[in-house]
């Protein structure tokens, strides 16, 4: 297996840890007493409007949904795309008799070429999806912490 694609795969799976985190950091709110409630009052009625924020969002922070499984592009064990090399070679032996009256040498360019190509390509799909569910996630804890805050407004709170 390529160990440069293992080791972008594993940087890009701290880096969506690392952001989920975040938008958990991100998410403190504090919640001021405004009409002298309790602290026994205050502690039920955030459980309940957790509960209510919960229903509204479709989301809880204590239990965020797992990142959607999305099937991952068939790859050959160097990270490519199957049959990358074999086109990319088929397009250099062209170029290569054009040019240079000599196939071979650009059949061998071209799969080296195409190989790369494939690689970037896959590894920016990875990406892409990484940062989707991230950002789908970080909807997710802005409208829960919305819904959290109405409820807690609506039963004489102050939060920021």
């Amino acid at each position: 297996m390529n160990h440069d694609f293992v080791k972008r795969a594993g940087r890009a799976s701290v880096l969506l840890i690392a952001a989920v985190f975040a938008v958990g950091a991100t998410a403190q709110s504090f919640v001021y007493p405004a009409k002298g409630q309790s602290p026994d009052k205050q502690k039920k009625d955030e459980g309940e409007c957790h509960t209510w924020a919960v229903q509204q969002s479709n989301y809880d922070p204590a239990n965020p949904p797992p990142p959607p499984a999305t099937a991952p592009a068939p790859t050959t064990a160097t990270g490519t795309t199957p049959g990358a090399g074999a086109r990319g070679a088929a397009r250099g032996a062209v170029v290569g008799e054009i040019v240079a009256d000599d196939a071979g040498a650009g059949a061998a360019v071209g799969a080296v070429a195409a190989r790369g190509q494939s690689r970037r390509q896959n590894s920016a799909t990875a990406q892409q999806q990484q940062q989707a569910a991230t950002q789908q996630s970080q909807a997710g804890m802005a409208n829960y912490q919305k819904a959290r805050a109405a409820c807690l407004e609506g039963r004489g709170y102050t939060v920021k």
